[in-house]
């Protein structure tokens, strides 16, 4: 995952050109999506529904950065889904457990269709960011 907001690649430009703070988020979330729609532009659209499904952002964590990029040093397992939550085909990082800023985004590299009682889940270092 490579793609970052433009809302963070504003905060980052600010923050080393011009002198503006840029605070760390309280906390880093995985957000799960059917499309990319809205992502880049921080207006995202077509993520997963929280109604009735049993879905809900799950917390991140990443080992320190090296040579520009940074994976996930845990692994996140999402709530099996009490109703059909559609195909994921993309991902978000997320500076809020809802609402909130995309970050980085990507498409997953195999599309998954999560129906009643499946999982999602993102295995230790599976999920790398780089600004490559």
């Amino acid at each position: 995952m490579s793609a970052a907001s433009d809302y963070l690649e504003n905060k980052v430009l600010d923050h080393v050109l011009d002198n503006t703070a840029f605070s760390q988020p309280g906390g880093i979330y995985l957000a799960l999506f059917t499309a990319d729609t809205g992502l880049e532009g921080n207006s995202p659209s077509a993520e997963i529904s929280t109604s009735g499904t049993a879905y809900g952002r799950q917390s991140v964590a990443f080992a320190a950065a090296s040579s520009g990029s940074a994976s996930t040093n845990a692994t996140v397992t999402f709530s099996a889904a009490t109703s059909n939550w559609g195909t994921v085909t993309h991902v978000a990082v997320m500076d809020a457990s809802t609402s909130g800023n995309v970050l980085f985004y990507g498409a997953v590299t195999t599309s998954k269709t999560i129906e009643t009682g499946d999982t999602f889940q993102v295995s230790s270092g599976n999920l790398t960011v780089s600004l490559a």
